[in-house]
């Protein structure tokens, strides 16, 4: 009931009017599934704006939790919790990773 209601929503995705305004600049504008249609579909993969998000993505998430020597909920929730001194470090650039990708490289990535 649960899972149907929230995975199986027949409603349009509620997002805010400003993302919106920006998202519709790089040409998205699907809203009715969890990831826009015009990021995740199998025309787009063969692009290059597809190839960078899945190939390139995937291997830097590989690469990323092989040298942070584990992945981000191990860290942030197990290591944190252990106060282990690597974990708060690994979650710290996490964080910064994750700015960084939201606000400077995602732009660039859809604007291609």
């Amino acid at each position: 009931m649960i899972a149907s209601h929230f995975l199986l929503n027949p409603n349009e995705i509620t997002v805010n009017p400003n993302l919106k305004a920006e998202l519709a600049g790089y040409g998205i504008t699907d809203y009715s599934n969890l990831v826009p249609v015009q990021l995740m579909n199998f025309e787009s993969l063969l692009t290059l704006r597809g190839f960078v998000m899945m190939v390139a993505g995937g291997f830097l998430v590989g690469f990323g939790t092989r040298y942070a020597g584990g992945c981000t909920s191990g860290h942030a929730i197990m290591g944190l919790s252990n106060l282990q001194w690597p974990s708060l470090v690994a979650t710290v650039c996490f964080m910064i990773g994750g700015f960084l990708m939201a606000n400077i490289i995602l732009p660039v990535i859809l604007s291609l």
